[in-house]
């Protein structure tokens, strides 16, 4: 791991693989620190000839905390004034935009879940030139007709535990709630990660920042009507956070996207799926190989 200035801030980065390799920028979602991607993903990733750029959003694990800005009044913000949020999903693109400079990566094929989806779409918008590919999973183009379930916000909005031990319980409680309900939970790597989460800057006004940017985070979907960067939507039909409704909507409305729908995923990424998700990835970032290569 190692710290670069990228937008005014300071973004914490690892990278795996053969450096001249494709270069696949895995932005995460809401929360979710560099370790949060299964290393046998990155893995899988980086056999398939992808050299991967994890790394850790603002506000979370080793990147700078915007704690000048305080906890967001979440209720402020729910209830119309958008004007305190502390930021928006447009600098955490403009984020990456900074990693990728300090990388020295020209362009990249851009995977984004969640939050991480949003912040891929906008990313694509305003820098086409720098993305590759899109490849958006459980994620939705701001539209905000998209509800999770009653459960899933109550797991979200709940207060932050403030032990090791209450940590994994909620990580446990967490996958319950939000995860693949038709694959199992790998259990030894849900305890190991929620290990290395507490062990990293915890963060939970940082983590309310970020949700604070999607709830003012404005419709994207007139933009992505414009989008000519090849697209990959992928979603699961049983997601509770944002459920597949998001996906279909995300697909719709960018010019030829392909959508992925699995049965049984839900707001999670199962081993079960790895390979069939990555063999539609090198699907997309094979079209956007392909396109490149036309104008060169």
């Amino acid at each position: 791991m190692r710290i670069v200035p990228a937008n005014g801030i300071e973004l914490a980065v690892e990278t795996h693989g053969d450096p001249d390799g494709l270069p696949l920028l895995l932005v995460g979602g809401l929360g979710q620190h560099l370790v949060g991607w299964h290393p046998d993903l990155v893995a899988s990733m980086v056999r398939r000839g992808y050299h991967v750029i994890t790394f850790d959003n603002r506000d979370v694990g080793h990147s700078t905390h915007l704690d000048w800005h305080g906890p967001p009044d979440l209720l402020g913000i729910v209830s119309g004034q958008t004007a305190l949020a502390p930021y928006g999903l447009e600098d955490m693109a403009a984020d990456t935009i900074g990693l990728l400079d300090a990388l020295g990566v020209e362009s990249a094929h851009v995977f984004g879940v969640s939050l991480g989806g949003m912040v891929a779409q906008l990313l694509a918008l305003n820098s086409p030139d720098r993305v590759r590919s899109l490849t958006s999973v459980m994620s939705h183009p701001g539209d905000h007709s998209v509800k999770p379930s009653d459960e899933a916000v109550e797991l979200l909005l709940r207060p932050s535990p403030t032990s090791l031990d209450e940590f994994i319980a909620r990580a446990e409680e967490s996958a319950r709630v939000i995860g693949s309900p038709e694959f199992a939970v790998d259990v030894p790597w849900l305890h190991s990660r929620s290990r290395q989460l507490w062990e990293r800057r915890q963060n939970p006004a940082g983590v309310a920042r970020q949700l604070a940017a999607i709830l003012v985070a404005a419709d994207r979907s007139a933009a992505l009507r414009g989008l000519r960067v090849p697209t990959l939507v992928v979603h699961g039909t049983h997601d509770p956070l944002i459920p597949v409704r998001g996906g279909r909507l995300t697909a719709a409305t960018v010019p030829s996207a392909e959508l992925l729908e699995i049965d049984g995923m839900a707001h999670d990424l199962p081993r079960e799926i790895w390979e069939r998700l990555l063999d539609r990835v090198d699907d997309v970032t094979y079209h956007g190989e392909s396109l490149r290569a036309a104008v060169q």
